[in-house]
């Protein structure tokens, strides 16, 4: 483990989890689903929580402080059917479990299935996996389902900065080849790209995930904009406490998802605590009116949703693009 690693470790340490074995929240809301506008049904279990944050961790990544490692099979079903008490038919199902729910070691191969079973009315059921525990012999038992959309967490097409900014655990040919093996069995991906990692500029952000939108879209039937959101004991919270990050603006998440409209691939965005400090935000009098127009992009894929959109603080948006790195190469050299 290398101190950037470690580093990321003791935050963790600082959070205090409780003994909860709960469901952690359901809700409905509009989705995407081959082209129509749907009702989707989110799942949060509660479970162990990722491996990788075992280990160290993402560097943004806050969703640990609601895992608890004394989760039983007995815990995961009785959160499994609590959820269902309240599913309403929604065409789609997202499951989302802090980590993985394609790790055996965090959701045993019996609760994926019992949960497979349970909502298999779905016409999609959207699970996560890291590409780690992506098999050849799992995607077979996934493509017999015929109902299953597997997301991919890759954040970046760049392995430096899944090394140097998010500590990611994995490189970007461990996502091409789950990928790869999903699309073999067609198994629907999902890849999920991070819009701002740490120690980037604003420009560089943007540049960096239009890249990796469209690297990703060759594999992808969606492609999720993540524009980062500074979660609880985190490295990124630690960077914002000091004043040394700030969340994306929402212009920038405009800017990749109109400069990524033209890709074979669904490209959206739904931004977590968007126009919050901790979210993507602009200057608080234009950021509804940008959140809503970036909304409606993603639900209907239509352009003319982030046409004509101004603001006084675009203008600063702007100079902050164009000029931040020489900002940053000035310090660094005096």
């Amino acid at each position: 483990m290398d101190e950037f690693q470690r580093f990321i470790r003791e935050l963790r340490k600082r959070a205090k989890r409780e003994d909860k074995r709960n469901l952690i929240s359901v809700w409905s809301e509009k989705d995407r689903l081959q082209g129509r506008i749907v009702d989707s049904f989110v799942i949060i279990l509660r479970t162990k929580g990722c491996r990788w944050a075992y280990h160290s961790g993402c560097s943004m990544c806050g969703y640990f402080n609601d895992t608890n490692p004394r989760m039983s099979d007995e815990d995961l079903l009785n959160q499994i059917n609590e959820a269902f008490e309240k599913y309403k038919n929604e065409e789609v199902v997202k499951v989302f479990t802090s980590g993985s729910f394609l790790d055996d070691w965090e959701v045993p191969p019996k609760i994926q299935n019992a949960l497979y079973d349970k909502f298999s009315s779905a016409k999609r059921i959207i699970v996560e996996s890291r590409p780690e525990y992506v098999t050849r012999e799992k995607a077979k038992k996934i493509a017999e389902r015929g109902n299953i959309m597997v997301a991919l967490g890759l954040e970046s097409a760049n392995n430096e900065t899944l090394r140097k900014r998010i500590n990611k655990g994995f490189k970007v040919e461990d996502y091409v080849r789950a990928a790869e093996i999903l699309n073999e069995f067609d198994i629907p991906v999902k890849t999920y790209i991070l819009l701002k990692p740490p120690f980037m500029s604003e420009r560089q952000a943007i540049e960096e995930a239009i890249y990796s939108v469209e690297f990703a879209s060759q594999y992808s039937e969606i492609v999720s904009v993540n524009p980062m959101n500074i979660q609880n004991y985190t490295l990124v919270e630690y960077l914002w406490r000091r004043g040394e990050y700030r969340a994306p603006w929402l212009w920038s998440v405009v800017e990749v998802l109109k400069r990524t409209a033209n890709l074979d691939a669904d490209v959206v965005s739904f931004p977590t605590a968007g126009g919050k400090t901790r979210g993507a935000h602009n200057c608080g009098k234009c950021d509804e009116k940008v959140l809503k127009a970036i909304e409606n992009f993603s639900l209907t894929q239509n352009l003319e949703s982030l046409e004509n959109l101004n603001c006084s603080c675009k203008e600063r948006w702007r100079k902050i693009v164009n000029y931040e790195d020489y900002l940053w190469d000035y310090s660094i050299n005096h």
